[in-house]
């Protein structure tokens, strides 16, 4: 240890990577849009569905769609699991043991689809490209058009990344069905009638849309309604 370095407690650092619900480390760390207050996922996912205002400073979030204004932060959850020894891990056994009493395949021992997501494969310049998402906890969709006006698409069902969020989605629709990536505004996702929000990701809304039903996710997409 140089003489510039000291050693911190982790005590000192709790106040900040701890959630103000649970009182308990952050886990899937979630951050409200509106405030920056950050919480775990399932804890703030439940305050919300009988609030709409944050649990630190009581700001209204959104009147009717608070959900809509939280976004997964994995830069903080990042740094509680590198601050927080063996966190990572406890967590993954635990993910694991939820899976298992409800006898359902842990997604992440389930290896991605296709021969491309298997092997590396060279790209212009002759560097390997490297799928650096099929490691991930994959999730199965399938995207259905809920109108009649809008080009349907041809594969409609998808196996991607949990981290994967409803504008990745919406950028991969608009491609194939408005013909420009840029127009992905114009394109709302829904989940049971619902209207999902921009940030979230598909974990999130397996888990609170869907509720763990048998795969795949179903989403329907449509042209954007201003409110």
């Amino acid at each position: 240890m140089t003489s510039m370095e000291r050693r911190i407690k982790l005590r000192t650092l709790n106040l900040h990577i701890t959630c103000k619900i649970c009182r308990g480390y952050l886990v899937d760390a979630t951050t409200v849009t509106e405030c920056l207050h950050t919480f775990c996922k399932s804890c703030l996912v439940k305050h919300l569905e009988e609030n709409n205002t944050c649990p630190t400073c009581t700001i209204v979030i959104h009147q009717s769609h608070p959900l809509q204004y939280i976004s997964f932060d994995r830069t903080m959850q990042d740094i509680v699991y590198k601050l927080v020894p063996g966190f990572q891990e406890n967590e993954i056994k635990r993910e694991k043991e939820f899976y298992r009493l409800r006898d359902l395949p842990y997604p992440k021992d389930i290896p991605a689809m296709g021969s491309e997501a298997e092997t590396e494969r060279p790209s212009a310049n002759g560097v390997p490209e490297c799928d650096f998402h099929r490691m991930d906890e994959q999730v199965n969709i399938g995207l259905e058009c809920a109108v009649s006006n809008l080009k349907s698409l041809k594969r409609r069902f998808l196996r991607v990344s949990s981290h994967a969020t409803i504008t990745h989605l919406k950028k991969f629709i608009a491609k194939k069905v408005l013909d420009g990536i840029e127009k992905y505004r114009d394109i709302d996702i829904l989940c049971n009638d619902e209207l999902l929000g921009k940030d979230h990701t598909l974990k999130f809304v397996y888990v609170t849309r869907w509720r763990f039903r048998a795969p795949p996710l179903r989403l329907q997409y449509r042209p954007r309604i201003d409110l």
